[in-house]
């Protein structure tokens, strides 16, 4: 598991177990340490045999990850062409 935080909240890789296997996601918590994580799925379309494999997945598109705003929305780097 890799973490981040920002200005208001934490970042930490996560992994969403469903159907046919495991979804790569990022847990938003802010710093107060009020209020439940928020769950985001990355990585859309994409599953992974293994809940390893989805963190590993998770925690490499964490780095991409720049901030989080007040209210819990993730903003990316964009995509290298």
């Amino acid at each position: 598991m890799a973490r981040k935080q920002f200005a208001h909240h934490e970042a930490v890789s996560a992994v969403v177990p469903g159907e046919g296997g495991y979804s790569a996601a990022v847990a938003v918590k802010a710093l107060d340490g009020m209020g439940v994580p928020r769950f985001h799925k990355i990585l859309d379309g994409q599953t992974f045999k293994t809940a390893s494999d989805a963190d590993d997945a998770a925690t490499e598109q964490l780095g991409r990850l720049i901030d989080v705003d007040e209210e819990g929305q993730l903003s990316w780097t964009p995509a290298a062409l």
